[in-house]
């Protein structure tokens, strides 16, 4: 499969794998499974791994960084700044709230990197915009990162096009991620015509609706107790209900073509 070019920095396998659910939201997993997982996505050819301080927080930067020692020099690693994380003592932390503060940006790519065991981070997000820092001061801070060898590319997470417009002046933006799938098409309003003027790649997270066009959660018991999705309304049981012939529709496509549901949403997704 040919790889696709983010900015001018990056090449990347089409299909990466965004590595959250290995250590947050959605129930984690054993990390012997999930270093056997990241092992095996890249003798599959899978090139390009997302990760963010928050995922535990930290733990899912530690994880890459040990399951990908092995193969640093043939991956591109993905990692996410952006929030407040409190130390309350115990081994416990909690997030805060937002801060794209230039220190605060400098601090934290350090302890990233730390975590990861790299000298570099290949790109790295803004997870959300700070409404209280412009986004210049911000965009600022992580073109220093990059003068600095620290880090190749820069990133922004869920902003919008005239956010983008304002930080590629400032320094050029490799990739905007935000959530895109069948299920969710925002960006097509905005988001996907900047890019293409700025040249900037798009990187959809959640292209399977956060699990919903597998079709394999029929209902929110299907979920784990401590599973972040069951705060979400479109895993409520009203919406789900409602929204199952959708996603039979989708099932009886993808039969049609002899591939799974989770195929077919993310053959659309690539397509666009």
């Amino acid at each position: 499969m040919q790889t696709r070019q983010l900015g001018n920095e990056l090449d990347v396998y089409p299909v990466g794998l965004g590595c959250m659910g290995m250590s947050f939201v959605y129930g984690g997993q054993a990390e012997a499974d999930a270093i056997a997982t990241l092992r095996r996505a890249v003798e599959i050819g899978v090139n390009f791994f997302d990760t963010a301080e928050v995922y535990g927080p930290y733990e899912n930067e530690i994880l890459l960084g040990r399951a990908l020692k092995p193969v640093r020099d043939q991956v591109t690693i993905a990692t996410k700044f952006g929030f407040k994380i409190l130390e309350e003592g115990n081994g416990v932390e909690r997030m805060a709230g937002v801060d794209s503060r230039p220190e605060h940006v400098k601090a934290v790519a350090e302890a990233s990197l730390k975590r990861l065991g790299t000298e570099v981070i290949d790109l790295y997000y803004q997870h959300r915009v700070d409404p209280n820092v412009p986004i210049e001061d911000t965009v600022g801070a992580m073109a220093e990162l990059v003068r600095e060898g620290k880090v190749r590319a820069l990133g922004l997470s869920e902003a919008s096009a005239a956010t983008i417009r304002r930080a590629h002046a400032v320094h050029p933006i490799s990739a905007v991620q935000s959530e895109y799938s069948l299920w969710s098409r925002d960006p097509e309003e905005e988001v996907f015509a900047v890019c293409r003027e700025l040249d900037i790649g798009f990187v959809p997270y959640s292209p399977l609706g956060r699990g919903l066009l597998t079709g394999t959660i029929a209902k929110p018991e299907a979920l784990g107790a401590g599973d972040w999705r069951l705060t979400l309304p479109r895993f409520q049981a009203d919406a789900m209900a409602a929204n199952a012939a959708v996603i039979a529709t989708l099932e009886t496509m993808a039969a049609q073509k002899g591939v799974t549901s989770a195929q077919l949403a993310l053959a659309w997704v690539l397509h666009q």
